[in-house]
């Protein structure tokens, strides 16, 4: 794992430009419970826009801007610092997330690095 997560590292520039031309800084577990706590995410997963509500209770409620709502859990590995999800079709998968230059990005095996902001509190109406 050490080895992959050197890769994505080194592999950063490559598929984000500019943006991430510093050393990234990997969020801990308990940065990574209170950005998410009860609040929203919005960014782009494979093209697609999507927001993403996490409940202080461990379930999440992921919105694709085009398609409907999916109900999954998420839980916080302090032993790993990553943010773990489960979805139905997958089951449990980890993310590391890592701050670049004041943004946050999703950091997996399977895209990537995927940049999302955070929204205080539950937004997952889209109003634009």
């Amino acid at each position: 794992m050490k080895s992959l997560r050197l890769l994505v590292f080194l592999l950063l520039p490559a598929f984000a430009g500019p943006a991430l031309a510093e050393d990234p800084a990997r969020l801990t577990a308990e940065e990574i419970r209170s950005l998410l706590s009860g609040n929203t995410i919005r960014g782009t997963w494979r093209g697609d826009e999507y927001k993403q509500y996490f409940m202080a209770d461990g379930a999440t409620i992921y919105a694709p801007r085009r398609s409907r709502s999916t109900v999954g859990k998420w839980r916080v590995d302090p032993a790993k610092n990553t943010y773990d999800s489960w979805w139905e079709r997958g089951g449990w998968a980890s993310y590391e997330i890592i701050r670049k230059s004041g943004e946050l990005f999703w950091i997996s095996q399977t895209v990537p690095p995927q940049p999302f902001v955070v929204l205080e509190g539950e937004q997952l109406t889209w109003t634009d």
